[in-house]
């Protein structure tokens, strides 16, 4: 697991804010393809994902990163399809330099969320990937290949851990996902915290906070489940809605967290409780193993998990489209 980042983050006041409170119990992350914020907050990470890509080359200050990757293939002797794939990676792999420059630790590049039922297919992006960072001179070390926590992306992240390629498993919203992962020996999940309350409270109607929130309570019971049987596989909460989510996750192995809600943190004095310890889980499950009938079964049983993964992996789908939409427009 990485080191809790041994700086912290600047404030505007004499009082530690929330912002460093929470650093010295969480590595905190940005959750962000702009590098201002990045720079502003002072993460030990970034994550980045195919929405976040699309927001920031559609604005004017990132365009000049696609005007590049679009200019470094004029004479590469592809066309069609096959030009708008080299350079759609080359924009990846152009904002994750970026943003290595900023952070002192890792970025997580996400693999074409079309290739979520593929792994042979995410296999091979992932090494493509990498040996495009490693072609800049960036470690293998650096980088968490993105991967949707689908059986299928779960079995290549399985395999690339082998060779040693580190994958960061997203989409994650089911127990079911998060055993899978861990039997798998993938480095990092990100269990979402957000969407997992979108879903309840569009549900029931209720509202939620603190530590009755489902997302909240979801990644407390992955991460105690881990920890109480010492798989090594960091959690990485993400999609928060607010900062009382984030706040209840405190001592999480890794968050990851939007600009305006670092903002918030950042403003925000007082004392912040740890509330997860790795070394006392609060867990009474028995350990579980799941093979692919076990898995979907539970998966399918699973009404939130089911319609949020299909959900996310036809939004990222659905950007990435744009994206490429907007690479052929200026090729």
């Amino acid at each position: 697991m990485l080191a809790t980042p041994s700086y912290r983050g600047h404030s505007n006041h004499t009082m530690s804010s929330q912002l460093d409170s929470l650093k010295e119990f969480t590595t905190v992350v940005a959750d962000t393809g702009n590098f201002a914020s990045m720079q502003e907050y002072q993460p030990q990470d970034a994550t980045t994902n195919p929405s976040l890509i699309l927001q920031a080359a559609s604005k004017p200050e990132y365009k000049s990163i696609v005007e590049k990757a679009v200019a470094e293939h004029e004479d590469s002797g592809l066309a069609g399809d096959a030009l708008i794939e080299a350079i759609m990676d080359r924009v990846l792999i152009l904002f994750g330099l970026e943003i290595l420059k900023i952070v002192p630790g890792r970025v997580s590049t996400e693999v074409d969320a079309r290739l979520s039922f593929d792994t042979a297919g995410t296999i091979a992006k992932a090494k493509e990937l990498i040996a495009a960072y490693e072609k800049e001179g960036i470690s293998k070390d650096r980088i968490l290949i993105k991967i949707a926590s689908t059986w299928e992306g779960i079995k290549a992240a399985e395999e690339l851990e082998k060779d040693g390629i580190h994958c960061n498993l997203t989409l994650l919203f089911a127990f079911a996902q998060a055993v899978a992962c861990a039997e798998a020996g993938v480095q990092l999940i990100s269990p979402f915290v957000g969407r997992i309350y979108d879903w309840f409270k569009k549900e029931t109607g209720e509202e939620y906070a603190g530590d009755n929130d489902p997302g909240v309570l979801s990644v407390s019971k992955i991460y105690n489940y881990y920890k109480k049987f010492g798989y090594k596989t960091e959690v990485m909460g993400a999609s928060f809605r607010n900062v009382g989510q984030i706040t209840s996750l405190a001592g999480c192995d890794l968050l990851t967290i939007s600009p305006g809600l670092l903002e918030e943190l950042q403003n925000s004095d007082g004392p912040l409780e740890q509330k997860l310890n790795g070394n006392n889980p609060d867990c009474d499950l028995e350990k579980v193993s799941l093979d692919e009938k076990a898995f979907r079964f539970a998966f399918n049983e699973d009404a939130m998990a089911t319609e949020k993964t299909a959900q996310g992996i036809r939004a990222f789908s659905a950007d990435i489209v744009k994206l490429e939409q907007l690479i052929a427009s200026m090729v």
